[in-house]
């Protein structure tokens, strides 16, 4: 696939700064989702690191040799590294890089972390069919990939259009686990969603914020933004709601 030729794909490093960022992509993207984000956030003066998921970036066939542990543990690696170099260190990811994100500030220590678009619960319910389904239709596709789509920057919109059936169970698994340890999380914690989020029930929101322990929360809501919204015109919203939220989590 062409687009995976693009150092768009591919991860990239802004490694001067004193608060270390690890931005995540979602399931079927890659780092160029997060890349705006991510020079908006090191202007700010953010050391900021976009990585790049297992069996993502290349083909969807790829995909489908990679687990929800594999994505998981990529997160944990990235993390633990990134977090020995930096006095504040905090995750932020979007849609499963969201869930990822969660469930890394239920294992360490984070100054803050960023859920954006993060599914606790999803429109489709197709991921309680993908383990039924997987054997007769092994690949899906997005009704509407986001390149094709009006309200996002085209550039940056680098994803697969099609995606195994069964890296959709791995999905479920990870949102479910996330939800079910919300309760371990104590460090500040923002959450970003989209009134036109057509993914991500409107719902999702609350139940990470009324799960978690943490004693500072906080929320920002987008207005015409779609799922991929780090790529749509209000990611520089999404910028300064977390340039401002990690600035005062750094001071807890």
């Amino acid at each position: 696939m062409a687009e995976f030729l693009s150092p768009l794909a591919r991860p990239f490093s802004f490694p001067e700064g004193d608060h270390g960022i690890l931005l995540i992509h979602g399931f079927t993207g890659s780092p160029a989702h997060m890349l705006p984000l991510g020079e908006k956030l090191h202007k700010a003066g953010f050391a900021v690191r976009g990585m790049l998921l297992p069996g993502h970036g290349t083909t969807p066939q790829d995909m489908k040799k990679s687990t929800w542990q594999d994505w998981l543990q990529a997160v944990r690696l990235e993390a633990r590294e990134m977090a020995k170099e930096y006095a504040h260190f905090s995750v932020a990811g979007l849609s499963m890089g969201g869930v990822l994100s969660l469930m890394m500030a239920q294992e360490m220590d984070l100054t803050g972390c960023v859920s954006i678009a993060a599914p606790m619960k999803t429109v489709t319910k197709i991921r309680w069919l993908a383990p039924i389904a997987a054997p007769i239709l092994p690949m899906l596709h997005h009704a509407k990939p986001e390149g094709t789509r009006a309200n996002v920057d085209h550039t940056y919109a680098v994803g697969y259009g099609s995606y195994p059936t069964k890296s959709v169970h791995d999905l479920s698994i990870l949102m479910r686990r996330a939800r079910q340890q919300l309760s371990l999380i104590t460090c500040p914690i923002l959450t970003v969603q989209s009134h036109q989020d057509e993914t991500v029930t409107r719902d999702s929101p609350a139940i990470i914020q009324t799960g978690v322990s943490s004693k500072i929360r906080a929320e920002l809501w987008l207005q015409d933004a779609p799922h991929v919204c780090t790529i749509s015109p209000e990611y520089e919203k999404i910028a300064e709601g977390m340039i401002a939220f990690l600035r005062k989590a750094e001071k807890e």
